[in-house]
C-alpha cells in the first residue's frame, strides 16, 4: 500500500475543511441564536432537570458542546449561574453533542449528500451576500453544512485502502485482543484524539469513518468514544484557568462528571456494548462486530445512550459532585483591589453581551456600596457600622451630631470618576464586540443612568456636607432637629440599599426603598410650608431659613436619585422609570 506525504497532506486536508465546515456552521448558528439561548441559559435553569434540558436543546441547536460548555464557564465566572446548575447544563450538552454523530451518520454514510453540497453552497453564498443579517448567517449555515459533508467525502476517499492491504494494520491486533487492557489503551487513545483535534465532534467524526472504514472494531469505537468525552473536558478546563475560583470548580466538574461515566461504562463495557450491538443486529440485520456496515449506527447509538444514562444515572448525585469540585478547588481570597480600580470589568466578562451586563452591574452596585457609601455615611455624620446595625437611626444621629470629615473632591477625583469613566468605556466597547439587542441595549441605557445619577449625587453631597458641619454645632435645637430630619430620612435610604445582598428577598428591598419616595418628596420644607411655620414662631432667623430651604430641596433630590439608583442597579432589565431622565435633567450637572 502507497501512503505517501502527499496522501498524508490531502487527508490533514480533508479533515481541515470539514473542521472548517463544522466552524462556519457553528458560528453562524451561534450569531442566529445566540442571544436567546444564552438568555434561555441565564434564567431557565434553576431546577436541575430544567438545567439538564436547557444543554441539551442549546447543544443540539448550535452543535457544539464546546461552545455550551464555554458559555457555561462565563456564565459561573460572572455570577449568573450557580455550580449546581452549571452541572445540570453540562450534563444535558453531552447528550445535545451525539447529534452530531446520527448526522454524520445519517446524511455523511446513508446518504451521499456530496452530490448535493455544491448546489448548497451555491444557494448559500447568494444568502451570504444579502443584505438582511438574518439571510447572511443562514448562508453561511448552509455554506459550512456543505463543506462539513464534503470534507467528510474528501476524508473517506482520501483515507489509505486499508481493505486491500489489512497487513497495514496487522500491528493493531496486538493491542485490540486484550480485553479491558486495550479498553483502557483506546480509552486514553480517543482522550488524546479529541485533545489533538481541539473539538469532540471531529473526533468522532474521524472514529466514525475509521469503523465505516474497517480500520477499527466496533469494541474499540465505542471505548475511544468514552475517551473523547474525557477529552472534551480540556477545553472547558483551559478556559477556566483565566477565570474565578467558581469558573475552575465548573470546569472541574464537568471533568468529575465524565470521569465517572467513563468508570461506570468501563466496568461494564463489553455487556453494554453486546446490547447495543443486538439492538442494532435487529433493526439493521447485520451485527457491528460482523459487518461495518451497521458500525456507525452502533456506535451513534452507543454514544447517545451512553451519555442519556450518564446523566440520568448522576442527575441525582449533583450535591456530591459539587462539594467534590468544592474541594478540588478551594476558595480563593480574592485580591484587595484598591477601590479606586474596577473588579467585574474583565476581559472574559466581554465575551458574551449577559456576562457583561452583569459585569457592569456588579461593578455599578460596587461603586454604590463602596466610595459612595462612605460620602453618604461619613458626609452625614455616622460610621457605616451605626448604619449596618438594627439601632434606631435618630439614637445614633444624637450621639454623633457632628459630621465625620471626608474630601468629598478627593473621593470624587480618586475614586467614583476613574470606575465610572472605566464603566463607559467598558459599555461601550461591550456594545461594539456583542451587538446586544434592543432590550440589552436599554439594560445597559439604564445601568448608565444609574451610575450618572450616582456621581451626581455624590457631587450634590458637598454643599450639604458643609451647612451640616455649620448648623449641626448651633445652639438652635430646632434648627439641629430639622437638619437631623432630613439626614435620617437620606440614611434611612442608604440603610435599605446596603441591606440588599444575595440572601435578601430583592422584590421586598426594593419596595422598602421604593416606600420612602413619598416622604423624600416631602422633605422640602418650602413646598410643605413648614419653613413658615418655623418663622413664625420665631424657632429659626431668616439666615437660617434661607440655608434650610436650599439643604431640604437638596436632600430630597438626593434621597430621590438614591431609590430611582438603587431600584434601577438591582432591576436594570426592567422598563426605565420615564420620569428620571426629566426629574433630573434640570437638577444635575456633570
Amino acid at each position: 500500500m502507497d501512503f505517501g506525504f502527499t496522501d498524508l497532506l490531502t487527508l490533514l486536508g480533508s479533515l481541515g475543511l470539514f473542521l472548517y465546515g463544522m466552524k462556519v456552521m457553528s458560528d453562524s448558528l451561534m450569531v442566529l441564536a445566540g442571544n436567546r439561548m444564552r438568555n434561555i441559559l441565564a434564567t431557565t435553569t434553576s431546577n436541575r432537570f430544567f438545567a439538564l434540558l436547557t444543554g441539551l436543546f442549546i447543544t443540539a441547536a448550535i452543535q457544539s458542546s464546546s461552545a455550551t460548555t464555554l458559555m457555561v464557564v462565563s456564565f459561573v465566572n460572572a455570577n449568573l449561574l450557580t455550580l449546581t446548575e452549571a452541572i445540570g447544563v453540562i450534563m444535558g450538552a453531552n447528550i445535545g453533542t451525539t447529534v452530531t454523530a446520527w448526522l454524520i451518520t445519517i446524511f455523511g454514510f446513508k446518504v451521499k449528500m456530496s452530490a448535493v453540497a455544491l448546489p448548497m453552497i451555491a444557494a448559500g453564498f447568494l444568502l451570504t451576500v444579502s443584505k438582511n443579517d438574518i439571510r447572511r448567517q443562514w448562508g453561511y449555515f448552509i455554506v459550512g453544512f456543505a463543506l462539513l459533508f464534503i470534507g467528510l467525502q474528501f476524508l473517506q476517499d482520501s483515507v489509505p485502502d486499508i481493505g486491500n492491504n489489512p497487513q497495514a494494520l496487522a500491528f493493531l491486533s496486538e493491542y485490540t485482543t486484550s480485553g479491558y487492557w486495550s479498553v483502557l489503551l483506546f480509552i486514553f487513545i480517543g482522550a488524546v484524539l479529541t485533545l489533538v483535534v481541539q473539538s469532540s465532534s471531529a473526533a468522532m467524526a474521524l472514529t466514525l469513518l475509521m469503523c465505516h472504514e474497517g480500520w477499527i472494531s466496533f469494541d474499540i469505537a465505542a471505548a475511544m468514544v468514552v475517551g473523547q468525552n474525557i477529552g472534551t473536558t480540556i477545553t472547558a478546563n483551559l478556559a477556566a484557568m483565566v477565570g474565578n475560583f467558581h469558573a475552575k470548580r465548573a470546569a472541574r466538574a464537568h471533568l468529575i462528571f465524565n470521569v465517572i461515566g467513563a468508570i461506570w461504562i468501563f466496568i461494564f463495557f463489553y455487556p453494554y456494548i453486546t446490547a447495543i450491538a443486538d439492538m442494532v443486529t435487529q433493526t439493521e440485520g447485520v451485527s457491528p462486530f460482523m459487518s461495518t456496515v451497521s458500525t456507525p449506527i452502533a456506535l451513534s447509538l452507543f454514544h447517545t445512550s451512553f451519555n442519556i444514562l450518564n446523566a440520568l444515572l448522576l442527575v441525582g448525585f449533583l450535591n456530591f459532585i459539587v462539594n467534590l469540585a468544592v474541594r478540588m478547588v478551594p476558595a480563593v481570597e480574592e485580591k484587595k483591589v484598591e477601590i479606586d480600580q474596577p473588579v467585574f470589568l474583565t476581559e472574559p466578562s466581554m465575551q458574551y453581551i449577559e456576562t457583561g451586563i452583569k459585569a457592569l452591574t456588579d461593578e455599578s452596585v460596587r461603586l454604590l456600596q463602596n466610595a459612595a457609601y462612605k460620602v453618604f455615611a461619613h458626609g452625614l455624620g455616622v460610621h457605616r457600622e451605626d448604619i449596618e446595625s438594627e439601632q434606631d437611626i435618630l439614637k445614633f444621629l444624637d450621639i454623633a451630631p457632628k459630621t465625620i470629615r471626608i474630601d468629598i473632591d478627593l473621593v470624587y477625583t480618586t475614586q467614583i470618576k476613574i470606575i465610572y469613566s472605566r464603566i463607559l468605556k467598558y459599555a461601550t466597547e461591550l456594545q461594539k464586540r456583542t451587538k446586544p439587542n434592543h432590550d440589552q441595549i436599554e439594560t445597559i441605557r439604564n445601568i448608565l443612568v444609574a451610575d450618572r445619577l450616582l456621581v451626581q449625587v455624590v457631587k450634590q453631597m458637598k454643599p450639604l456636607q458643609d451647612n451640616l458641619e455649620r448648623y449641626m454645632s448651633s445652639d438652635n435645637d430646632s434648627l439641629r432637629k430639622e437638619y437631623n430630619v432630613l439626614r435620617r430620612r437620606i440614611l434611612k435610604v442608604v440603610r435599605e440599599i446596603k441591606r440588599i445582598g444575595p440572601s435578601a428577598n430583592l422584590v421586598e428591598q426594593i419596595d422598602k426603598i421604593t416606600s420612602q419616595r413619598a416622604k423624600a418628596e416631602k422633605m422640602d420644607v418650602l413646598l410643605t410650608g413648614h419653613v413658615d411655620e418655623l418663622l413664625a414662631s420665631g424657632e429659626i432667623t431668616d439666615e437660617m431659613a434661607s440655608s434650610l430651604i436650599n439643604d431640604s430641596s437638596n436632600a430630597s433630590r438626593i434621597t430621590m436619585s438614591l431609590i430611582d439608583i438603587a431600584v434601577i442597579l438591582y432591576k436594570p432589565e426592567d422598563q426605565l422609570i420615564d420620569s428620571i431622565d426629566e426629574r433630573n435633567a434640570e437638577q444635575y450637572h456633570a
